[in-house]
């Protein structure tokens, strides 16, 4: 599957761009890019690039928050054709089945999770790339539009009971930049990037919901799209994610949870060209860049949520797919 994203990721970045008195052109150039590029939000761009571009800027504006700065220019409007269905979906659960069903044909590289935790929800969005890329600026963008999307169909009053990132703190007079965009306390140094919800929340009724305007929107989408069927790389992409800390992204588990037998699992990932194990070696490469960032995690604990019983074990799998050992990406 192609790593594309629409141009409209990056709505919002010249004006950010340009709050920092910051000139953008070499910065786009640099991944192959051009402002007049940014006009059509349909036109695909690779996915790469477009999350390269928002960390080099941020290092060269020296700003930490300049993702969330993005998202706070944003609308549903922006997701495109898809985003009159959504709006009218009868509460925030159906609006994020939505997102889902039409995730490929928004962003090919995010995936959203609906982790249930009993009262409480958590939703994240992780980026599945074949090479990972450190994507703190992009990660930050996802959530503060998902963020948005479930304020627009909650209300302008509702807020999320936190969210959690990864990546440490920012400097205080930036940390009113997450509370404008979240509006809640956030929580840095997590394990996870992730807005925790009420689960009651899910299923509130949506106000602004309107069944003929949703029919109306799916009978477009149908004229000119059809919703891409979730393929097993998919699947078994979501469920490495989920199984990894626990130690049980094996294929057995993998295939129990799919209700199918480990042979017929490997048929279906062989007619997609690929494999548990390049799946799962995939997976542990994007976490481990998106740990190894986080300078509180021990490396210890990077292991183990890895699913490496020994640093040594660890260091070997990071030296062979890094070329180097993590203490020394960590030190990069």
């Amino acid at each position: 599957m192609a790593e594309v994203v629409r141009v409209a990721a990056l709505t919002g970045y010249l004006e950010t761009m340009a709050s920092f008195a910051a000139d953008p052109r070499p910065l786009l150039r640099e991944q192959g890019l051009t402002a007049d590029l940014l006009v059509n939000p349909e036109r695909l761009i690779p996915a790469q690039s477009a999350i390269r571009l928002l960390e080099r800027s941020a290092a060269e504006t020296g700003c930490l928050t300049l993702g969330l700065r993005m998202a706070e220019c944003r609308s549903l409007a922006n997701l495109g054709a898809t985003s009159l269905l959504i709006a009218h979906q009868p509460s925030l659960r159906r609006a994020l089945e939505t997102l889902q069903e039409f995730r490929s044909r928004i962003n090919s590289t995010l995936v959203l999770h609906c982790d249930d935790h009993g009262s409480d929800v958590i939703l994240r969005e992780d980026f599945q790339l074949r090479r990972p890329e450190p994507s703190r600026q992009s990660t930050n963008l996802a959530l503060g539009v998902l963020a948005k999307l479930c304020r627009s169909v909650l209300g302008d009053g509702w807020s999320p009971l936190t969210v959690c990132f990864s990546h440490e703190g920012p400097a205080t007079s930036e940390v009113a930049v997450f509370q404008r965009v979240f509006n809640c306390r956030p929580q840095f140094n997590s394990e996870i990037n992730g807005i925790v919800v009420a689960a009651a929340d899910l299923d509130r009724p949506n106000i602004k919901a309107d069944d003929q305007l949703a029919s109306h929107a799916r009978q477009l989408l149908d004229a000119v799209m059809s919703p891409t069927r979730r393929t097993t790389t998919q699947d078994v992409n979501q469920l490495i994610q989920l199984l990894l800390p626990s130690g049980r992204a094996t294929i057995n588990d993998c295939a129990a949870a799919l209700g199918l037998t480990v042979r017929t699992l490997q048929r279906m990932l062989d007619a997609e060209d690929t494999s548990f194990s390049a799946l799962l070696n995939s997976a542990r490469m994007q976490l481990a860049v998106q740990y190894l960032a986080n300078r509180r995690m021990r490396i210890t604990d990077i292991a183990e949520m890895l699913g490496y019983s020994s640093i040594g074990a660890f260091t070997r799998w990071h030296t062979s797919a890094f070329g180097i050992p993590p203490r020394k990406a960590r030190a990069v």
